[in-house]
């Protein structure tokens, strides 16, 4: 059978879409004159099972319905600063409120100063506070990787830090300002030594989600936001969009700060403290409270309540190098397991692990990646 030259023109096109596998949808792109449509993007599927399971572990949020503090206080001669209560996003802000407690501690004009607490807040603060030229010790109950911030899926994003209906103008000045600030100082810190990588986060949606509303006081902060059509994703969800934001291991990030900490010359002490006359008796004339959870007896903060997460790791899979956040889950890769979430269990001061979550957790993360396309 003969082909006549338009005929031969489909047969060439035809064939060399199919040799460089361009026939996957998504955008396109021009090739010799010819508009193509560009390879969609590959998404390694993760190994959900139960003997793919390595740890289950549970940590308890520390957070306050009207926000995070950070405030100055007289503490007989000496002058203590608040850093607490950030909710789900302690490792996000913890560069930012560290700043703000530096701008109180600057204005109290001492060069000895305690912090209180050895998680992402505590250290953050000390570091910044090294950074000005102060001579830092640390105090804390618990040093990683005992801490809370050890066990938190931490990509930058402020997630769960108040109630919207409970906040007030001057809070959310202090969260884009503390935003910013850690967004920034982050990026310093990309590389395999902290632990600190950019990563692509896709949210999935069963019905039009609304706008969250901490992201609309710092959209630039969410870079390459966009909804994605269907043939742009493998997910079986109808509504689907994208951002890149930074994944923080935190094994890894706070082994590194702990030892920058002490490089540059700062104590961490193991010590309890039960009251605030213990905390005055201290020979630091400036002390910064960056105990999370243990605000609420030390301090009398009763606003201040747990919010329980629970996580299962599965064995690492390298190749999979995105995160996921469903409506009720979450998946994010890291070198040490494939960490899978989605418990918010407010008031709840349990650590130990549920079982009937755990499996739940399992369950829906095995249905969502067995539908990907």
């Amino acid at each position: 059978m003969s082909v006549g030259p338009a005929d031969r023109r489909t047969v060439v096109k035809t064939t060399l879409l199919g040799a460089l596998g361009l026939g996957l949808g998504g955008s396109c792109r021009h090739l010799g004159g010819l508009v193509v449509p560009a390879p969609r993007r590959r998404f390694a599927r993760v190994k959900v099972s139960p003997d793919r399971v390595i740890r289950t572990v549970a940590g308890l949020r520390p957070f306050r319905p009207s926000g995070f503090v950070v405030r100055a206080e007289l503490l007989g001669e000496r002058t203590l600063i608040h850093n607490y209560g950030h909710g789900g996003g302690g490792i996000t802000l913890s560069w930012g409120t560290a700043h703000l407690a530096l701008e109180e501690v600057a204005r109290t004009g001492a060069r000895r100063v305690a912090v209180l607490g050895c998680g992402a807040v505590g250290l953050a603060t000390a570091r910044l506070l090294q950074q000005r030229g102060l001579d830092v010790t640390i105090y804390a109950k618990e040093l990683p990787p005992g801490t809370t911030s050890n066990v938190a899926g931490a990509q930058w994003s402020p997630f769960s830090v108040a109630d919207p209906e409970r906040r007030t103008a001057a809070f959310d000045e202090q969260l884009v300002s503390a935003s910013r600030f850690s967004y920034r100082y982050f990026q310093g810190l990309i590389g395999a030594e902290y632990g600190v990588r950019w990563i692509e986060n896709y949210q999935l949606h069963a019905q039009p989600p609304a706008p969250y509303w901490v992201r609309t006081l710092i959209p630039d902060l969410y870079p390459e936001t966009r909804a994605l059509a269907r043939g742009e994703h493998p997910f079986d969800f109808p509504h689907v969009s994208r951002y890149d934001t930074m994944l923080i291991e935190t094994s890894v990030y706070l082994r590194a700060l702990a030892r920058d900490v002490r490089q540059a010359g700062g104590r961490i002490v193991v010590r309890e403290f039960e009251s605030r006359e213990e905390l005055a008796a201290l020979p630091e004339p400036a002390v910064v409270n960056c105990t999370g959870l243990g605000a609420k007896a030390l301090f009398g903060d009763e606003e201040l309540m747990p919010i329980k997460g629970q996580l299962s790791f599965l064995l690492p899979q390298p190749e999979v190098d995105y995160i996921v956040i469903s409506d009720s889950l979450y998946m994010f890769p890291r070198s040490d397991g494939i960490l899978l979430g989605g418990t918010f269990e407010r008031g709840n001061w349990t650590l130990e692990p549920d079982a009937a979550a755990a499996q739940r957790i399992l369950d829906g993360h095995r249905r969502l990646f067995a539908a990907m396309k």
